[in-house]
């Protein structure tokens, strides 16, 4: 599986309808945690404008979008913006190997 950083963006009018979701969120989230699909996440700090980035296992940018889509946030349009890129880590999460080598090189 490859590795993706989703961002989220919020706006700041819907602090209140997040407030509301904010269990069903935590709830989508640990599952997929707990189903070893989301590596972390956690929100950005409160100097940051209202948002947060997740870590996700994924085969393909389409398969995170679909499930990132299941999200209660999403599905209740207190997202203002997503953005899924994918990952490719050098350092700090698997053994670095020949692929990582080379991401290192070029």
């Amino acid at each position: 599986m490859a590795t993706f950083a989703v961002t989220y963006a919020y706006a700041d009018a819907t602090a209140a309808s997040r407030d509301e979701h904010r269990p069903r969120h935590v709830e989508f989230l640990k599952a997929q945690f707990d189903g070893g699909r989301l590596v972390r996440s956690g929100p950005f700090g409160p100097e940051e404008a209202p948002g947060a980035l997740l870590i996700i296992k994924g085969d393909s940018k389409a398969d995170v979008e679909a499930l990132m889509n299941q999200d209660p946030f999403f599905i209740n349009n207190l997202i203002e913006a997503r953005n899924i890129r994918q990952w490719n880590i050098v350092f700090g999460a698997d053994p670095v190997g020949a692929d990582a080598a080379n991401a290192v090189r070029n």
